[in-house]
């Protein structure tokens, strides 16, 4: 696969100073025309992004489920969790949506590895063609087998690269109060959760929700590449993510209530989603599955608010450093819960929603 990616574009520098060096990439379009979503599957798409809407908006019962690695580096080790995945939503599927969390751009609080998109050799030789369609490609591959897909937004120059394969798209806890993202969030055709900020508050998380669902006339790029004026309609699909803060978790019964009572007094849709990683798992992924529970048994005494959690899981638990020969399967950069303990997790929250 890889191979085949690289060929489709390679980056060759085209300026250069002292300070910095460009080169030139492919444009979203051209991307696009290269590796085509077929009718089917823009059709399986729509409907996907049409029943998480449902499920945000109280129509549809079902738990929303955003469950995969932490970071896609492997784009075989992927598809098999992808496969995986699919096998377990016909087992769920009258009490859970499973979207296969796809994250090809990764955060860094300082400097490291930025994920798939940017560094697909895993090298530091930024082959960003390379990593482009490679995300596209593995993305294509991952709907094939009929299953929605979610990424976290972070570069907003990207998004057009692969907003057309998305079911759902996340903003994290450090660009939630960014303009930038707010603005790029209120022109997309999906819902878009936002996480409440690393302090906990979720002031700001409220905020760009407030500010993604109106119309926006922004500075931007077009599909060809060119600068553009962006006119957007506004997202009516946004809602608020909930992933705990530096003084502990918050997706328990009292803290759920809190936001709920925060969001109704703000008129905004009572909506939300529990990221079962981060501050709520205290960073330790093999918790993940007793913050599921919890969720899930609110859910089952009447808490109807509670419409998504999220998880990070891969096909082993772990991590491990980007170093010497990689293990198959285990996340590098934060660590995941295995699919052993994923699935038999799951399982158990739909039968304990089937109740």
């Amino acid at each position: 696969m890889t191979a085949t990616v690289t060929a489709l574009a390679s980056a060759a520098p085209t300026t250069q100073s002292a300070a910095r060096r460009t080169h030139t990439l492919p444009t979203p379009a051209q991307l696009r025309e290269r590796l085509p979503l077929s009718q089917a599957q823009a059709d399986a798409i729509e409907a996907h992004r049409q029943a998480i809407r449902d499920i945000l908006a109280g129509r549809d019962d079902r738990l929303l489920v955003i469950t995969g690695p932490c970071s896609l580096h492997d784009a075989d080790a992927a598809v098999e969790y992808a496969e995986r995945l699919a096998a377990l939503q016909a087992r769920v599927a009258d009490r859970l949506l499973l979207v296969m969390r796809a994250y090809v751009e990764k955060p860094r609080t300082t400097v490291g590895w930025k994920g798939m998109l940017y560094d697909p050799q895993l090298d530091g030789s930024g082959d960003m063609a390379a990593g482009l369609a490679l995300s596209r490609r593995t993305m294509l591959a991952i709907t094939e087998l009929g299953l929605p897909i979610a990424t976290e937004l972070l570069q907003p120059l990207a998004a057009s690269y692969l907003d057309d394969l998305l079911s759902w798209g996340c903003i994290g806890a450090r660009t939630s109060e960014s303009q930038i993202h707010r603005e790029l969030v209120s022109g997309l055709h999906l819902p878009v959760g936002f996480k409440n900020g690393t302090d906990g508050s979720l002031t700001v998380a409220c905020d760009a929700m407030r500010s993604a669902r109106h119309p926006h006339q922004h500075f931007g790029v077009d599909m060809h590449g060119r600068p553009a004026l962006i006119e957007t309609a506004g997202n009516p699909d946004t809602h608020i993510v909930l992933r705990g803060g530096h003084s502990g978790p918050n997706y328990q019964a009292d803290a759920v209530a809190k936001v709920r009572a925060d969001l109704e007094r703000l008129g905004m849709p009572v909506a939300m989603v529990v990221d079962c990683s981060h501050a709520n798992s205290g960073k330790d992924p093999l918790r993940q599955p007793e913050v599921l529970a919890d969720v899930v048994a609110q859910r089952a005494a009447g808490e109807t608010g509670l419409r998504g959690v999220m998880l990070e899981s891969h096909l082993f638990d772990g991590c491990q450093a980007l170093s010497g020969e990689l293990r198959y399967g285990v996340s590098i950069t934060d660590g995941c819960l295995g699919w052993e303990a994923t699935e038999r997790s799951l399982i158990d929250a739909a039968d304990q929603l089937r109740c």
